[in-house]
């Protein structure tokens, strides 16, 4: 269901919700397209009830994508980028990596055709369903598509 805001976050969102790095680059840079619907979102995650989850390849994505040059600018300081990685730390609970991890990534890389940079995006479906995660908030639906029989994907905005 289309949000006023433009989400497609439902009422009832999910008992458990992993948040992709797009979502939380969003939510933490005020001049980032879609800044108010990823912040919207994620406050709703956890005003709703829902375990609001990240993932060390999450925290780590974050601190590179705004480290390098993006659409908007000023990027912000190395120290605050670090400042909001550990924010989000200490926010959300984090699935951390483990020989599971990996187990399920490589039945998912078996299961599905994935290659090259797509294995990233099956070691983040792969720590969902390590740690019980059914549902990931994302503004790149299109990528975790192949997996939709292993969880639900909830797009960020409305897809045209």
């Amino acid at each position: 269901m289309a949000m006023m805001d433009g989400s497609v976050m439902s009422a009832a969102l999910c008992a458990a919700c992993s948040v992709d790095t797009n979502v939380l680059v969003y939510a933490a840079i005020e001049d980032a397209p879609f800044h108010a619907t990823a912040a919207s979102a994620i406050c709703r995650c956890v005003r709703e009830g829902a375990d609001f989850w990240i993932s060390r390849q999450i925290l780590r994505e974050f601190v590179a994508c705004l480290t390098r040059p993006q659409l908007f600018t000023p990027l912000p300081s190395r120290s605050a980028v670090l400042q909001q990685a550990r924010e989000w730390e200490s926010r959300a609970l984090v699935a951390e990596d483990s020989a599971r991890v990996t187990e399920i990534l490589f039945d998912l890389l078996d299961r599905f055709p994935v290659g090259g940079k797509q294995a990233h995006d099956a070691n983040i479906v792969a720590t969902m369903l390590a740690h019980g995660i059914s549902t990931l908030l994302t503004n790149n639906p299109a990528d975790f598509r192949r997996f939709s029989r292993t969880i639900t994907v909830r797009p960020l905005v409305d897809e045209v």
